[in-house]
């Protein structure tokens, strides 16, 4: 297993560090007041989640996906954020008693197949992505996609794509320590665990739990599939990472073969029975990214433009957070990027992605037990020092950002962590389980309930104005017109739409 050098890595000019932009992508669950899963339709007040550009659904119509624009300063993407939450919050409180669960692992779930889907209308786009759900709900389960979480999407100007590629090499080496830092979901409902086989320990009414646990949404019993485990996807260029997806989706496999296009009944099962239906399948802590033009496939725009920016995807909600995430955390979260894209980054190997994977698992379970060690090379470390090795390295690149855009808040992100990493009580997910115990019962629901309760009143009583409210008013009618127009301006039926988006010239450059 490869591992990146020692010597803390070089800062880039100041006018990149002033050029580094970020957004936020934040899921989260329609819930009851009790604590249960909503199931009515995505809300018609906000507009069409299709096309609506700040407030769309992510694999349920019951879970909403808040989007913010392109920001060059983490205050203002999170005033963004924060907006877009009382858009929603305004509309969910005028339709009864709705609000958004604050935590990653859901809420009380009914039965897997009464989870509803998404619906995006009857546009073969729309359509395609209703049928992409169903794939998802009969490969994993419905519950498994009801997990939710922070993207944090981070570019810098004048960083090529291969340089992004060493950044992603870096960053899969060294996410343990953001899931120990900042996971926040070490325990859960029984109804997500109901008829499946696992380890967790049982706390409180309803609850399981791993004592020492990070971020079990990010573990075994989170986003993992067994099929995807067979991908060794290699990020040593977009070259191998192209040849590595464009395999997984081209290539019928068995088990989804067997699942067919279509049920008995002419309704689609799935879009393909490839290993990945679509690209957004491949589940990963980090993605490469780049902004797709209307009707293209992902990897042809990667193949073709290269990467434009990079997504982190292993982040929890905090539910300790109004927002799910505070602007110290997206600064760690700077400096943190910016220091895997800095150092040294060797090529991968199978053995070390194997090895990488492990680590998380290892993470994610058991992240704050003492001693816990991780693999690294050909020894094993104790994860505290390997934290303590990255975050040394981060000093330079803190001072350097502080430097280039004025203060010291990246520096005080970065002491902040070290404290959380040499006192794990600190920690979001030793701050939940203590909540838990001390207040509810030790009861996962009962304590997300709570907080998510005082975040909507907190939220619902933040001055939202005339204005605001008829800017979101008018998204939400220009996002529904958009729909109608896309739908009325299709020409072919679904399965030729189908059969043309997915063939394997598409993947192409």
């Amino acid at each position: 297993m490869s591992e990146a050098s020692n010597k803390a890595p070089q800062a880039p000019a100041a006018t990149q560090l002033q050029g580094i932009r970020r957004g936020v992508e934040k899921e989260s669950l329609r819930a009851l007041p009790e604590g249960k899963l909503a199931l009515t339709p995505h809300p018609a007040a906000l507009g069409s989640a299709l096309t609506h550009p700040h407030i769309t659904t992510d694999f349920s119509e019951s879970q909403l996906e808040l989007i913010t624009g392109v920001h060059g300063d983490a205050e203002v993407c999170l005033a963004e954020l924060r907006e877009v939450h009382q858009a929603v919050y305004q509309a969910l409180h005028e339709q009864g008693e709705e609000r958004l669960w604050v935590g990653s692992m859901p809420c009380g779930l009914p039965t897997d197949e009464t989870i509803p889907l998404g619906r995006y209308g009857n546009s073969n786009v729309g359509r395609s992505k209703s049928v992409y759900r169903m794939g998802l709900g009969q490969r994993y389960g419905r519950r498994m996609q009801t997990i939710s979480g922070i993207h944090y999407n981070w570019s810098m100007p004048g960083v090529s794509t291969e340089q992004y590629f060493g950044l992603i090499r870096n960053f899969r080496r060294h996410s343990f320590l953001l899931l120990y830092l900042f996971g926040a979901s070490p325990a859960l409902c029984s109804s997500f665990v109901e008829g499946r086989a696992h380890e967790l320990l049982p706390l409180g009414q309803h609850s399981f739990h791993m004592p020492h646990g990070t971020s079990l949404r990010m573990g075994r019993l989170g986003y993992q599939s067994d099929a995807q485990a067979s991908l060794s996807v290699s990020y040593n260029s977009l070259e191998s990472y192209a040849a590595s997806l464009q395999e997984a989706l081209t290539r019928p496999y068995g088990p989804y073969e067997q699942l067919g296009i279509r049920g008995v009944g002419g309704d689609y099962n799935q879009l393909s029975p490839t290993l990945l239906q679509i690209e957004n399948e491949f589940y990963g802590t980090i993605r490469p990214k780049r902004v797709i033009r209307a009707g293209e496939r992902p990897l042809h725009a990667l193949r073709e433009r290269g990467v434009e920016y990079v997504e982190v995807r292993c982040m929890d909600l905090d539910p300790f957070e109004p927002l799910g995430i505070s602007a110290q955390t997206m600064r760690f979260l700077d400096v943190f990027l910016l220091h895997c894209l800095q150092s040294d980054s060797p090529p991968d190997s199978p053995a070390e992605i194997a090895a990488l994977a492990r680590n998380q698992h290892l993470t994610a379970a058991r992240g704050r037990e003492p001693g816990l060690r991780l693999s690294r090379g050909e020894a094993e470390i104790p994860l505290l020092d390997w934290g303590r090795e990255i975050l040394d390295q981060c000093e330079p690149l803190a001072a350097a950002l502080d430097a280039a855009q004025g203060g010291g808040l990246h520096r005080e992100a970065l002491a902040a962590a070290r404290l959380a990493l040499e006192e794990p009580q600190r920690t979001p997910s030793a701050r939940v389980l203590a909540a838990m115990a001390q207040d509810f019962g030790a009861s996962h629901v009962d304590f997300i309930r709570a907080r998510s309760e005082a975040i909507r009143r907190e939220l619902l009583e933040l001055n939202f104005g005339a204005a605001a409210r008829q800017r979101y008013a008018a998204m939400a009618a220009a996002s529904v017109a958009e729909q109608q127009r896309i739908e009325a301006a299709d020409t072919l039926d679904f399965e030729s739409y189908r059969l043309r988006y997915l063939a394997p010239e598409s993947l192409l450059a």
